[in-house]
């Protein structure tokens, strides 16, 4: 097969796109590039990595892979990927590249290999209408490329065995979780599109990714769930769940928990948590041999379950943070005025006129309302000096308000050079964008 060339980078590599005759060398590759201990193969990326290569995606094709291969060796010594997916700001959808499989052979670092790699799936992203990038990874090394860290990432509580809520002699338990079915897919989207009201950013998914999701994916990929119905005895169905189906260490842990509207969160969660004590001595470890401790809730930092069982989760471990790239601000900002419109109705300064400078010191933006319409979102240079306009953020800053991640408040007592110049810039912006963290359930 030929392989399509993108690059020449010089010293004999050439950067391409990934075509199905690279399949085991890239399952290879990725299995020990991305492996929490040296020496050790992560099998379960090469899962991943084989099923994007083999099986229909419902967003991704095979050469959405990039890879660097040298050509005295022929072997592949860096790649990268791009799943393109649909995203959510407050309702309004948004195109979203996530770069994912990052990773160079150490002999070949510090060459500009991933670097490339980004100019290129960046393009690609753009040429796909897509908004804004976002990825996951190491603290730090992705701001190279253009993006901050502003959404939260995974974060959440767990419980062990004195938690575990007793369900009492002679009783039978109350609700039954069971796999899910073909004939559960619209249920399943159904609830999950609930649940994401409370995320003002989130991942849009139909009814094609839930069920890739559930006869797509290898058991044994690194980023599959094991969807689960919750169900009365009478077999009413009430809730859906999303068990990680292996452990972390000790802990077995869900990534998705929803009910439907009615349904006692305090009365179906008791039900939950028995099945997951039950189900985790039965459930394999990623790596190690530690035996089954802890039941865990991993979504996020706010859910319901963590109000009925606030005393019965004391472990909480922080959210980490998503890498976001918006390349154009001008033009998402434009694209979400609806919500922001919204939030200022019912805010303080309902039907406010006037306009607003953002400085970011080396560009900036203006934001124009009349009687509280956005009528206008303009590139803005700062003059005559960067600390020109209404209000400042220094470098990206500026993205972790835009969705919610952190408030003003936070970033000015965070950022020294971060500031508003008046009381009513500081109330448009609390009001256009109030702290409201995100949980993200992402297409992989």
């Amino acid at each position: 097969m030929e392989k399509p060339m993108l690059r020449d980078l010089g010293d004999g590599l050439l950067l391409r796109r990934a075509t199905h005759d690279d399949t085991d060398a890239l399952v290879a590759f990725n299995e020990r590039i991305h492996s929490e201990h040296e020496g050790h193969k992560d099998f379960r990326v090469g899962v991943w990595t084989r099923d994007l290569m083999s099986k229909p995606h419902p967003t991704f094709q095979v050469d959405d892979f990039t890879v660097v291969e040298d050509t005295q060796s022929h072997k592949i010594v860096s790649s990268l990927n791009l799943i393109s997916q649909t995203w959510s700001y407050g309702g309004i959808p948004f195109g979203v590249g996530r770069p994912e499989l990052v990773g160079t052979d150490p002999a070949y670092r510090g060459r500009g290999l991933v670097r490339a790699q980004f100019e290129v799936v960046h393009q690609w992203s753009a040429e796909r209408g897509e908004m804004l990038q976002a990825i996951t990874g190491i603290p730090y090394y992705y701001r190279l490329f253009g993006y901050e860290m502003c959404l939260n990432l995974d974060g959440g509580r767990a419980g062990y065995l004195p938690q575990v809520p007793k369900l009492g002699e002679g009783k039978t338990e109350p609700y039954v979780i069971r796999p899910a079915r073909e004939d559960d897919l619209f249920f399943i989207a159904e609830l999950y599109d609930l649940g994401c009201r409370r995320s003002p950013v989130s991942c849009v998914w139909g009814e094609a990714l839930w069920r890739y999701e559930l006869f797509g994916k290898s058991p044994d990929n690194v980023n599959r769930y094991d969807i689960r119905i919750i169900a009365t005895t009478q077999g009413e169905r009430v809730g859906i769940l999303g068990i990680v189906p292996y452990r972390w260490g000790t802990m077995l842990t869900t990534r998705l928990y929803e009910l439907k509207p009615g349904v006692s969160w305090a009365a179906v969660t008791p039900s939950v948590v028995r099945y997951l004590w039950g189900n985790g001595p039965k459930t394999p470890t990623y790596m190690g041999d530690e035996p089954f401790g802890a039941f865990g809730f991993w979504l996020g930092e706010d859910h319901p379950v963590y109000h009925v069982l606030s005393d019965a989760l004391p472990r909480v471990r922080k959210p980490y943070a998503w890498y976001i790239r918006i390349p154009d601000l001008a033009v998402f900002i434009r694209h979400i005025a609806p919500v922001l419109e919204q939030r200022l109705a019912g805010s303080y300064l309902v039907g406010h006129t006037g306009e607003m400078r953002l400085t970011f010191y080396r560009d900036g933006l203006c934001l124009g309302f009349e009687r509280g319409r956005l009528v206008k979102v303009e590139n803005w240079k700062p003059f005559p000096q960067g600390h020109s306009g209404e209000a400042a953020f220094p470098g990206l800053t500026f993205l972790q308000l835009l969705v919610g991640y952190r408030s003003l408040q936070e970033l000015r007592y965070a950022f020294s050079d971060c500031w508003t110049g008046n009381d009513e810039a500081r109330a448009l912006l609390e009001a256009l964008f109030p702290r409201q963290p995100s949980e993200i359930l992402p297409v992989s």
